[in-house]
């Protein structure tokens, strides 16, 4: 798995209109998060279509509270370990809302701005799949090399920068097992932030 002109290769590419400049053309962060549409429920094409604006409110009644918003993420890792690009690294997905985070040197605010959002088909309840830590190990790999400022130590997630208000990727994420990942993909002993 490579990047090339800000896109994954081997992703399924889906764009999103959800998107607009980066203020400082700057990525250096990761952030994690879980998505599942409806809620507990995993397959099919809900989380694409709210990510493209084309949520039927009417298909669930937990849609019509969220069918007009205006969100993305760069990727969504399928449970089956699919990658799904929605938005190009260049640019500033909608996915962090309101965040701030200390990362090592000082605090950041607004995330969009500097991160790459990932969505994780999944919930706090149900274990995430194999296949998604793996895939995300190569994303993250793919990642690194084409942004080299993007480092294990720049891996959070949403509950993290937004804690009175996210809890994703939630208790049923097993970071230990994700920094195993990273260092067997990585070749590094390096640890994410979160593993600490």
């Amino acid at each position: 798995m490579r990047v090339d002109n800000h896109w994954l290769t081997t992703a399924r590419h889906v764009v999103s209109p959800n998107h607009n400049a980066r203020p400082e053309d700057e990525v250096s962060a990761l952030v994690l998060h879980s998505i599942s549409l409806p809620p507990g429920c995993f397959g099919g094409e809900d989380i694409e279509r709210l990510f493209t604006n084309r949520l039927d409110p009417a298909a669930h009644p937990y849609f019509a509270t969220i069918h007009a918003l205006r969100v993305s993420a760069h990727v969504l890792i399928r449970r089956d370990g699919e990658a799904v690009q929605f938005v190009g690294f260049d640019r500033r997905a909608w996915h962090a809302g309101r965040s701030r985070w200390w990362d090592g040197q000082r605090e950041r605010r607004e995330l969009n701005d500097f991160s790459i959002g990932i969505e994780l088909e999944g919930d706090e309840i149900h274990a995430y799949r194999d296949a998604q830590y793996q895939c995300l190990a190569r994303v993250f790999q793919a990642l690194h090399e084409y942004y080299p400022a993007l480092n294990l130590g720049r891996v959070t997630s949403h509950a993290h920068i937004a804690p009175l208000r996210k809890t994703d990727p939630g208790p049923a994420f097993d970071w230990a097992y994700f920094c195993r990942c990273l260092k067997e993909v990585a070749g590094t002993a390096s640890r994410c932030t979160a593993c600490m």
